[in-house]
């Protein structure tokens, strides 16, 4: 296995290089003008203006030219500078990322949970009332649009039964923590403010359902699907035969045996949830990754727009690394070649 990760991690700069380099070509074939961002309405007619922001910016030389320079800078862990924060991309991009993540592994947390559980107790009562209810919960979060399950939870919750806060990280009256993590709840209890600490996680609680709410479904059919087909097998007959409980044999036996496929799907949800939180976090005003590239979207923020797309790709190949590696943990009999 050492020498596969090895391998592995070899290999990973030259898929970074190649995702900077896609990411930075598809840049530059968009029809948007990135001067819009730059440059008032008023500058654009304005030819020494324009000239002045080409030079400042760099947009003046070619694009190979350009290319090699980005590239060079990336060496230093230099990503260019935002067009609209007037920032380090790379400031603003692990800036927001603590946010991301937070909410992400709230959300792989509850969604793992609850597609895992779900997925066991439909296969072991299959084709009962139990089953025919994790079935329906599962269609329903894998077809509902998120941001109509945000948008309705977030108005049933917050604004009709205000069981649960509105949109932000913490209640607008509440000083954040001095940031050390960036995870609001970690700084919160580093800072010793209980307090605070259940308000972030008060606040957490409604956006990581809606994220993690499509993954339990996804999760809860695959379990299912192989759950059923685990029970049926002989070792799982043998091991009821020695009078191993049914706990036991659900648990260490039959679900150990369905964790591999189950891993690879949170493995992937998590690298696709860090990148594509952008509803959520939109609706529930979230100051995480996903807001800041819709953001740098609107204003054609070329800068900021390599910059998420980078960190998203090194993201899913770190996350595809871990996955492997999950593997061999989960169930020993798989080896890594």
């Amino acid at each position: 296995m050492t020498r596969y990760i090895l391998r592995r991690l070899i290999a990973m700069p030259f898929l970074v290089l190649g995702i900077v380099t896609l990411a930075f070509l598809l840049t530059t074939v968009t029809k948007g003008d990135p001067l819009t961002a730059i440059v008032s309405d008023r500058q654009m007619n304005d030819p020494v203006a324009v000239a002045a922001a080409k030079a400042r910016w760099g947009l003046d030389r070619s694009l190979p030219e350009r290319y090699v320079i980005y590239v060079g800078n990336l060496l230093t862990g230099d990503m260019g500078t935002s067009f609209i924060t007037r920032r380090p991309v790379a400031q603003d991009v692990f800036y927001r990322l603590p946010a991301t993540m937070e909410l992400v592994l709230a959300a792989m947390v509850i969604g793992s949970t609850i597609g895992i559980s779900l997925g066991v107790l439909a296969a072991y009562f299959r084709n009962t009332v139990i089953d025919h209810a994790a079935r329906f919960f599962a269609l329903f979060g894998s077809s509902i649009p998120v941001f109509w399950l945000g948008l309705a939870l977030l108005y049933v919750f917050s604004v009709k039964w205000g069981v649960l806060p509105g949109p932000g990280r913490l209640d607008p009256r509440a000083a954040p923590p001095a940031s050390v993590t960036g995870f609001m709840t970690v700084d919160s209890l580093l800072a010793g403010n209980i307090k605070l600490f259940l308000d972030a996680l008060w606040h957490l609680i409604l956006p990581a359902f809606v994220l993690g709410w499509a993954v339990a479904g996804t999760i809860s059919r695959l379990v299912r699907a192989n759950m059923l087909e685990v029970l049926d097998r002989e070792f799982i007959l043998t091991a009821r035969a020695k009078g191993a409980g049914e706990f036991r044999v659900v648990v260490r036996h039959a679900l150990r045996n369905t964790l591999v496929p189950t891993l690879t799907v949170i493995g992937y949800s998590f690298a696709y949830l860090l990148t594509g939180a952008v509803l959520t976090e939109t609706i529930f005003s979230w100051p995480g990754m996903g807001s800041y590239a819709v953001e740098a979207a609107r204003g054609l923020d070329f800068p900021a727009i390599i910059g998420v797309t980078i960190v998203g790709g090194v993201v899913f190949l770190l996350t595809n690394l871990l996955t492997d590696i999950a593997y061999v943990i989960a169930n020993p009999r798989v080896r890594l070649g």
